[in-house]
Formats: C-alpha cells, sequence, structure tokens
C-alpha cells in the first residue's frame, strides 16, 4: 500500500468506535499527522487555526438525532461559505445510508467525494490517493489562487493542462470559474460553451447559464436551466439560479415555485431554504415565509456562524402573520442564545421594533430604532435587505436623520457598498424626494473628496494608491463622470510611469467604453482617447479603445 505520511488528516466522526477504525486504516497508509473532531463546532474551531490536507468527515455528526447538531452537508456549507477550506483541501464525506436526499445534498456542496460505508482500508485509500494525485497537479494553480493571484492561476492552469491532460476537462472548469470571479463572463462563457460541444456536462450547462444571468440574458439563462433540469432534476445549483432568473423578470410566484421543489428534494441547504423564506413574503405567503425562516433558525442552531437576521426574519413573518405571542418567543431565543455582538444587538433593536408597533407602541418602537441605527455603525456583515428595511421604518417614523446616517454607512460599506444611484432610491421609493436630494449631494461630495485626495497622491507619486481610491469611489458611482474621467486618468498615469499591465489597460478601455456611452462626442473624451493610444505606442501595444 502506498505511503501517504506527509498527510494531515482531520477526522470529524462523534462515534469514539468509528474515530478509532479511521485511525488504524490511515495508519495502514502511513499517515500519523491526523486529528479529530467530535461535532460540526469542534470541528470549525480547529480549521479556524489550522488547515489539513484531507478531512473525513461523517454524515450524521448528531449520530442519527438531528436535534444534537449539525450534519456533515450543513457543516461543508459552513465551511465553502465562510472560507475556511480552500479548493486544495480534499474534503471526503462517510455515511451508512444510500438516502436519496443525503447523497444529493452532499454531491451539491461538491465534496471531493463520497463513500458508503462500509469500505475497506484499500477503497478508502484508493479515494485519497486519487484525490492526492489529482490536487498535485492542480496545486501551481491553488498556490497563486491562494495568493490572490487568479489571473498567474489561470496561466497556470493552461499550462499543468498541457502536461496533464487526463485533467484537461477539470482545468478548463477552474479556468473558467477564475475568470467567472474575476467578471470576465464573456471568457468564461466561451469556455463552458467549448465544453458542451464536446459532452453535454450538467457542471458546465449551469456555469453557462450563470454567465448569462450575469450578462442579463436572462431568457437564455432560463431556456438552458430548464433543459438542464429535464435531464438531471438532481442538479440543484440549477434550481437556485433558475429562481433568480424568474425574480429577475419580476416573476416572484414562479420562483417561489421553483424553490419548494428544490426544497422537497435537497431539504438541509439552509441557504436555500433563506432564499425560499424571502421569495414567499415577497409574494405575500406569509405561511410559507414563516415555514421557511423557522427551518433556517432550526437548522442553524448549532452553527458556529449563526446569523441573527434569520430571527428578524422569523420574527418579521409572525408579526405579519398576527402572531405576536410567537414573535416575543422567538426575540427571546435570540437574546438567550445568541453570542453578544453589534449584528445581534441591531436584529434585536429591530425585532423589538416591529412587536412594539404592532402592539401599538409607537413611541417605543422608535426609540428601538434609533438604537438599532448607533449598533449598525459598529456591526459588519450586516445584509442590505436589512439596512434597507431599517430605513423604510426609520421614514416611517420620521427618523429622517437616522434613515440618513444608515444609508450613509451602505455607501461606505466596502464589503457591500450600494451604488449612489441605489442610495438615492431608497428614498424616492418612499416618496421622499427632499432626502433623496440631500443624500446625493452629500455622496457627491464626499466623491469629490475622494477625487480630490487621488489627485494629491498621484501629484506625490504614488500612483497605485491613486488608482485604488478612485475605485473606491467608482464602486460606489459608476455612472459619475466626475469620478470616471479622474479614474481613466490615473490609471494612464499609472500605466504611463511604472509600466504596462494588461488588466489595467483593459479596465481603463472599459472605463472609456462606459464614459463613451455616457458623454458620447465630448472633447475631454477625446484628449482621453488619445492619451490612451499615446501610452499602448510607447510600450509598442497595437490595439486601440
Amino acid at each position: 500500500m502506498q505511503s501517504y505520511s506527509e498527510l494531515s488528516v482531520l477526522i470529524i466522526d462523534p462515534n469514539p468506535a468509528m474515530r478509532g477504525n479511521l485511525h488504524n486504516m490511515l495508519n495502514q497508509a502511513s499517515i500519523t499527522r491526523i486529528e479529530y473532531a467530535v461535532s460540526s463546532g469542534t470541528a470549525i474551531r480547529q480549521l479556524t487555526n489550522k488547515r489539513f490536507d484531507v478531512i473525513l468527515c461523517e454524515y450524521d455528526l448528531g449520530s442519527g438525532n438531528e436535534d444534537s447538531g449539525q450534519d456533515g452537508q450543513q457543516l461543508l456549507e459552513d465551511l465553502r461559505h465562510n472560507k475556511l477550506i480552500d479548493r486544495s483541501t480534499i474534503f471526503i464525506m462517510l455515511t451508512s445510508e444510500a438516502v436519496q436526499t443525503k447523497v444529493i445534498g452532499a454531491a451539491e456542496l461538491t465534496p471531493t467525494d463520497y463513500v458508503l460505508k462500509p469500505f475497506t482500508v484499500d477503497a478508502l485509500m484508493q479515494r485519497i490517493g486519487r484525490a492526492v494525485e489529482r490536487r498535485t497537479a492542480f496545486m501551481p494553480a491553488y498556490q497563486l489562487i491562494a495568493q490572490g493571484q487568479p489571473r498567474e492561476a489561470i496561466a497556470a492552469a493552461l499550462e499543468a493542462e498541457r502536461s496533464n491532460p487526463r485533467y484537461a476537462t477539470d482545468f478548463a472548469r477552474l479556468r473558467a470559474e477564475l475568470h467567472y470571479e474575476l467578471g470576465e463572463l464573456a471568457e468564461a462563457e466561451m469556455i463552458y460553451q467549448a465544453m458542451i460541444v464536446a459532452r453535454p456536462l450538467g457542471w458546465a450547462q449551469l456555469g453557462l447559464a450563470r454567465c448569462q444571468f450575469g450578462l442579463e440574458r436572462y431568457g437564455d439563462a432560463m431556456s438552458n436551466l430548464e433543459r438542464l433540469l429535464e435531464n438531471n432534476p438532481n442538479m440543484m445549483g440549477a434550481y437556485d439560479l433558475l429562481a433568480r432568473s424568474y425574480e429577475a423578470l419580476g416573476q416572484s410566484q414562479q420562483a417561489k415555485k421553483i424553490l419548494e421543489d428544490a426544497v422537497a428534494i435537497s431539504p438541509n441547504m439552509v441557504g436555500r431554504l433563506r432564499h425560499l423564506g424571502e421569495v414567499a413574503y415577497g409574494t405575500g405567503d406569509i405561511s410559507a415565509a414563516e415555514k421557511a425562516f423557522r427551518q433556517v433558525v432550526t437548522k442553524a442552531r448549532y452553527s458556529e456562524f449563526r446569523d441573527p437576521e434569520d430571527h428578524v426574519n422569523l420574527v418579521r413573518a409572525l408579526v405579519r402573520k398576527g402572531d405576536v405571542s410567537q414573535a416575543s418567543g422567538v426575540i427571546r431565543d435570540m437574546e438567550r442564545t445568541l453570542r453578544s455582538s453589534a449584528n445581534t444587538e441591531v436584529c434585536k433593536h429591530i425585532s423589538s421594533a416591529m412587536l412594539l408597533d404592532v402592539t401599538g407602541h409607537a413611541t417605543e418602537a422608535a426609540s428601538e430604532l434609533s438604537n438599532a441605527v448607533t449598533a449598525v455603525g459598529m456591526a459588519r456583515g450586516l445584509s442590505n435587505r436589512l439596512r434597507i428595511g431599517l430605513v423604510n421604518s426609520c421614514l416611517k417614523h420620521r427618523l429622517d436623520k437616522d434613515a440618513a446616517d444608515v444609508v450613509m454607512h451602505m455607501m461606505n460599506d466596502n464589503e457591500k457598498p450600494i451604488t449612489m444611484d441605489e442610495a438615492v432610491s431608497v428614498f424616492e421609493k418612499a416618496g421622499r424626494h427632499d432626502l433623496a436630494r440631500g443624500v446625493g449631494e452629500k455622496i457627491d461630495g464626499v466623491m469629490q473628496e475622494l477625487v480630490t485626495e487621488a489627485e494629491a497622491m498621484a501629484r506625490q507619486g504614488d500612483h497605485r494608491a491613486a488608482v485604488a481610491t478612485l475605485h473606491q469611489a467608482l464602486r460606489r458611482t459608476p455612472g459619475n463622470l466626475k469620478v470616471l474621467y479622474p479614474a481613466v486618468q490615473a490609471i494612464l498615469r499609472q500605466l504611463d510611469e511604472l509600466g504596462w499591465e494588461a488588466p489595467l489597460g483593459d479596465q481603463a478601455a472599459a472605463l472609456i467604453d462606459r464614459i463613451r456611452s455616457l458623454d458620447a462626442g465630448s472633447p475631454a473624451l477625446e484628449a482621453l482617447l488619445k492619451q490612451y493610444s499615446g501610452t499602448q505606442r510607447k510600450y509598442g501595444i497595437s490595439t486601440t479603445a
């Protein structure tokens, strides 16, 4: 039997006998760097501080008791979503039952492999060996991804594909995913289309549909997804994207039906249940929303990454339903079981305000909303959906300054910023044109300060910092000509003085195209085009904007 003594392995299993059996099997392949976790919580704490080459995870982490913790599928969802494992981690799911929902659930989260018990040491090591061999071929690209160099990783994948032709399809998939993550949807689409011509692979069809959705070709995406589901009704990601496509076209009832079908097939994905609850609430199906949000709260109870917003969603549904007693119980559960944090404080205050509102205590509700606004400034990772809901609640109670403060906080949030147009539309939709105008003027002032700051950086020769600052401004005001022109000028100055960088040159061209669509025929645009062409000629590049 081949030795894999260099591998580190984490065994996640609540059963001491099974942990012992797995340990013995691994020892027979000279694997001795073995650690254990008896639950999802202990696994997450270990993975927060240390990485492992291989994870062997039992599906039934609660020893068959659904109320005793997360299952392996929910754990894997947490690990992927919170980036505690990367592409190089070999994750093998172990289960003693070939239950359809379990196999489907595990497969849709793309573990490296899954193995049905009982299995022999030879069978287990064959799976691990196959995974290690594949990982070795991909490691140069994986290392570049980990270093934040996705473009270099694409080139490395192309190079590795030549010496590992048996993984050609997998390398193509990785390249397409990286192009997609870079926002290069047309490039990703071409790769997926080439894959489909060679062989109608489900993941390639789904990837193609994702690109079409991102390019706002919703009809094409829906046609592809419907064909995919006809041939592969267990391709769970297709249901999620099809539902979002229906939503994008304003057909929320159809989206709800699609999500209900998906949940019936694979019932344990918390993200999908949350989405179903949101869509159901939006369509006015409060009973379905309550059921979905209650399942989310229940299934996420044992997660190390519990989101207090799930309790807010459930309280909102119960309040809308008129069930004050149960809504109060959910708030008490939030206070009792969720760890103290700014996010939890925001959610507690918003939930309490909803309850006070429905029971006729408007003054107390307004006080809770003000408390929520104060806590928002210290919170991290709150959804824009929740924060916009808080803005609307503040406007309802005439807390105009609080509403404006939340919107400005959203504009300045580097993780989930909203654009100026989105910020202004919050107030326009509420019929508050005065606040929309005031916030728009305030945002214009902030953007001008960023432009001035970037110009000062450029004068001092710090061109990269100037470009980064203007990128920050563009994320918030992508159609603002007062930012677009300085941004292109800053990029061209950097290229001219520090050397040509193809991705930055492409970005300049894309921004020039955006300016052309907004300000065609402008003398300032003509000057930029000449500057761009001059920089290209300086470095012997023949293409033009």
